[in-house]
């Protein structure tokens, strides 16, 4: 019996902690201000410390000088400016669900939201215009622009997110090559091997067709990568690199749009929110410049 009753007295606590976590995280229907001092506090703390933690264990490697721009637009193959636009995206979205979760304005939402993402990039770049090793890039400030418009575009046109950004990686053979600028351990090759990393327009079918059957949470993914980069640019063999074999991919592929997914658990919802940045593997069709068509029957 008395097992009967610790069981008892578990589920009634697990139920009340699943309550008070429900109601946390259901979003305030009118502002709630300490829900917003808090966001407001807690994002510019991480912020700030991000940005000094940059400076400190990031730029102080490199010899600082005077402020100046690259133009580094042709590096790369491009996929650092769509790593760019991603991130800027991202981080506005979220900026722009926390201040909905505080119960902040719709217009005030995209003003000092979804803005998150253009203003931290922004201020990277100007740390970047201050180093040696890199520079102020108009190209990356476009990509930047570009991120935050898409989300706060399709706010304005739909009230929704209709096309989402989203990320997937594979390792590659180049970053044992010069796991200095591509890494060193899957983790740091996440960040920094473009060769692995695709970045996805995920576009989800029933908004556009809200009659339809199509199943709400179905995507179509059109996809861009890149491959057979050891530099930013085409540099000639020597001994340092091998001839490169620098080629362009495209791929087309389906998606599932996580925040779709119905469920009663503001637990689950909020976590399929969290993961809705990856894109979920599924069969692709692949394009490059060199091969021509290729199937995979699963592409991450």
């Amino acid at each position: 019996m008395k097992i009967i009753y610790i069981v008892v007295i578990l589920c009634t606590i697990s139920s009340y902690s699943q309550t008070k976590l429900d109601s946390f995280l259901t979003s305030s229907d009118t502002l709630n201000i300490k829900r917003r001092n808090a966001v407001a506090i807690t994002q510019s703390s991480i912020a700030a410390v991000t940005l000094i933690g940059l400076n400190q264990l990031w730029y102080k490697d490199y010899p600082r000088s005077k402020f100046h721009t690259i133009n580094d637009n042709s590096e790369w193959m491009q996929m650092d400016k769509l790593g760019h636009v991603f991130s800027s995206y991202q981080l506005g979205k979220v900026g722009a669900e926390l201040l909905n979760w505080s119960g902040v304005s719709e217009k005030n939402q995209l003003i000092y939201g979804s803005t998150l993402g253009f203003s931290f990039l922004t201020a990277v770049e100007v740390l970047d215009g201050f180093s040696s090793e890199w520079g102020f890039s108009w190209g990356d400030m476009t990509a930047n622009a570009a991120g935050t418009g898409l989300y706060v575009g399709q706010e304005l046109l739909w009230k929704e997110q209709r096309m989402t950004l989203k990320y997937s990686f594979h390792q590659t053979k180049f970053a044992s090559q010069r796991p200095d600028k591509l890494g060193e351990g899957f983790l740091e090759e996440v960040l920094k091997d473009y060769n692995g990393q695709t970045y996805w327009l995920s576009v989800n079918v029933h908004s556009f067709f809200k009659e339809s059957k199509i199943p709400k949470w179905l995507n179509v993914a059109f996809g861009y990568g890149a491959d057979g980069m050891l530099t930013g640019i085409n540099e000639p063999e020597s001994s340092l690199f091998i001839t490169q074999n620098r080629t362009r991919q495209y791929y087309l592929s389906l998606d599932i749009d996580l925040t779709r997914i119905k469920t009663n658990s503001r637990v689950l919802k909020s976590l399929l929110s969290v993961f809705n940045f990856v894109k979920v593997p599924f069969p692709t069709l692949e394009l490059n410049e060199k091969n021509g068509f290729k199937l995979h029957y699963i592409y991450f």
